[in-house]
């Protein structure tokens, strides 16, 4: 693939872009080649699914964009979920969507969730887009019926070969089934904001409580108060973050009213099983749980059911999730109960980059801030800076790759005008002549790259576009 250029990354910044010198900001040279910039996208007789409203809102954002390989890349990536990884359809006479990943034929629920995410402010006036995400809503339930312990679902799809050797032996619906903390969460998060975009309640049928029922149950289950419940998991592997280890219960963990999860969202097992970014996200989930149970479904019962698991997980946090590091609190990434705890952030989201984008907390948070300028740095061990770059990436593809979701994140989550600038300079340099984002580059060659059709990366910088043009961003009006 064509390099259009490469970063010439001068001086590091902090996590508030408040030491950021002006030859970091001016390494970032402006296109040479000034040829028209050509939509990658399918043809319209191509494409997945189209909305009306979607359509309407990138040449609006278009249009506000300074930038012409801005406007491009944004062009591109936000509609890649529609044009590109959306099956809709009806099943029992309600709308039924199936959403893969990309390049992997298969329905993560953290994923699908995360892909259709950015559309719903535009489904209050698109029927056909409402429908659509009404049908990952259902469809997201019929998984969780059918395992609430999976991660992944291909639907006899065998779009994934690497579970061939997993114990238990996963059933015909299954991609994978690794017991992820946010597979249970981002399903709540999308029927919530569903509900509050649009007033609609038809998602919140019998067979969704029933489903909502069974998250909070593992919930309690992987509390592992009294035992270890009934989830295991192992794979046949030469790398050891693939399965889980101890016959497939993860490490141990003392009871402390946090929920114990086998795998990070990056599908990579925990080191110590409390992940405190997931355990916060779970927090959430049973609060907006609690309003629809409350508001929705006039069901105080279990409304309070899941009001006090939030208090039990939250206080938990705070006990055991909080250790100093200097002389401040900061967020572990995991903890086991003992006292074992592990610093490190993850590009993956729930992150810790991520909490306030979550609404685990407020991006001012004291807390926040201080485990944020620790984590964009070398105190953390998945951080990198190199010559294409600086970023977050992690142990799913290795050292010295960064990942976009951790650039766009951080973008996402900051309050500077700097920072943000700077991170849209870096997404710039690093598509590699693509058009799209990827999951990881090289810190020092973008050319090297994992998975070009990668539609949550796609989708979500779309997700920071729309965002910084709703809010009058000025960074928008850089013209590269």
């Amino acid at each position: 693939m064509n390099q259009r250029r490469l970063l010439l990354f001068g001086l590091a910044c902090t996590a508030t872009g408040s030491a950021l010198g002006a030859k970091s900001l001016l390494s970032f040279s402006s296109r040479s080649d000034q040829r028209e910039f050509q939509s990658l996208r399918p043809t319209s007789a191509q494409r997945k699914f189209v909305s009306a409203a979607v359509e309407a809102k990138i040449l609006e954002v278009k249009r506000a964009i300074a930038d012409p390989e801005l406007a491009w890349l944004f062009e591109n990536c936000y509609p890649n979920t529609l044009d590109t990884t959306v099956a809709f359809s009806t099943r029992d006479g309600r709308p039924d969507t199936l959403v893969i990943t990309g390049d992997i034929n298969a329905m993560w629920l953290r994923d699908s969730s995360a892909q259709v995410m950015p559309y719903l402010p535009l489904a209050r006036t698109d029927k056909k887009l409402k429908d659509l995400i009404a049908g990952v809503i259902n469809r997201q339930t019929f998984c969780i019926l059918i395992d609430r312990y999976a991660n992944a679902f291909s639907f006899g799809a065998k779009a994934c070969p690497w579970g061939v050797n997993d114990k238990p032996a996963p059933g015909p619906e299954l991609c994978e089934r690794k017991w992820e903390i946010d597979s249970l969460c981002y399903p709540v998060r999308l029927a919530h904001a569903y509900w509050k975009t649009t007033g609609d309640t038809s998602c919140f049928h019998n067979e969704w409580q029933e489903a909502s029922r069974l998250i909070v149950k593992t919930f309690r289950e992987q509390q592992r108060l009294k035992d270890p419940g009934p989830y295991r998991f192992q794979r046949v592997t030469n790398n050891p973050i693939d399965t889980a280890p101890f016959d497939g219960l993860g490490n141990p963990t003392r009871p402390t009213g946090m929920i114990h999860s086998a795998f990070r969202p990056s599908d990579d097992a925990c080191v110590y099983p409390f992940l405190i970014p997931a355990n916060l996200f779970a927090v959430v989930t049973l609060n907006q749980l609690e309003e629809i149970y409350t508001k929705a479904l006039s069901q105080r019962v279990f409304a309070a059911e899941c009001h006090e698991l939030a208090l039990q997980v939250s206080k938990a946090v705070n006990e055991y999730g909080k250790p100093t590091r200097g002389a401040h609190p900061v967020y572990a990434y995991e903890v086991d109960g003992f006292g074992n705890q592990l610093f490190m952030d993850d590009a993956n989201v729930p992150s810790l980059l991520s909490l306030p984008y979550l609404g685990c907390c407020a991006a001012d948070d004291l807390v926040y801030r201080r485990t944020r300028e620790l984590i964009l740095s070398e105190e953390n061990s998945w951080f990198f800076r190199g010559q294409a770059g600086e970023g977050i990436g992690g142990p799913h593809v290795g050292p010295n790759m960064i990942w976009p979701l951790g650039i766009i994140m951080r973008a996402l989550t900051s309050t500077s005008a700097n920072e943000i600038r700077l991170c849209l300079r870096m997404l710039k340099a690093t598509h590699a002549g693509t058009g799209f984002m990827h999951e990881a580059f090289d810190k020092d060659d973008p050319k090297k790259f994992t998975r070009a059709w990668f539609a949550w990366a796609n989708t979500l910088f779309g997700e920071l576009i729309v965002k910084l043009y709703e809010q009058g961003h000025p960074v928008l009006k850089d013209k590269g």
